[in-house]
Order: C-alpha cells, then structure tokens, then sequence
C-alpha cells in the first residue's frame, strides 16, 4: 500500500451494495465501552437501507426508523441498562425475551 492512499474496497462492499437485506454480528461496544450503535454514522455508508437486523453480544434489534427495535437480550440485562450502553435510540418490544 502506498502511505497516505485510501484502502482498496474490498468483496464485502461489492456484497453490500446488491444486498437486498443485511444481517450484522457485532460486539455491542468498543474495548473502552463506547457504543458501537450509533444515532449517525461517522463514516459514509456502503449500502443505506440494507441491514434489518443486528445481532451484539447484548441484544438481538431490528432497525427500524429513528434507531433500533430491542427484539430479545441476554439474560439479566434490563432495557435500561442496555439503553445506558447503546448511543442510538431503542424501542421496546412488547414481547421482550432474553436469549440463552
């Protein structure tokens, strides 16, 4: 790589742009316990739109306009709690089960 020149795009990208949904997998925070989940990307995006579902090591959200609809979580973390680790706006759903 020549320093200073952007990253080569890679097969996921290509994968992103002709997905009709995407699903992600990600740790809910960073290290240092910021939130992964955000209210505004600070990067430009690949694919807007595409990703339906998220899957963290918290929670299992459906995205949905305005943030993130919390479909289950994992066993003893209230919504509150979840709420207080994530940046982006969630919604309750009315059928909340924790996963284990």
């Amino acid at each position: 790589t020549t320093p200073g020149a952007a990253p080569a795009v890679g097969g996921a990208m290509d994968l992103a742009v002709g997905a009709k949904r995407l699903w992600v997998v990600m740790d809910h925070n960073t290290k240092d316990g910021k939130s992964k989940l955000v209210r505004k990307c600070a990067y430009p995006l690949t694919a807007p739109s595409c990703v339906v579902c998220v899957y963290t090591s918290l929670a299992v959200l459906d995205v949905v306009p305005g943030g993130f609809r919390v479909v289950s979580m994992v066993p003893g973390l209230s919504f509150e709690e979840l709420q207080s680790r994530t940046d982006a706006d969630l919604v309750r759903d009315n059928e909340n089960k924790t996963t284990g």
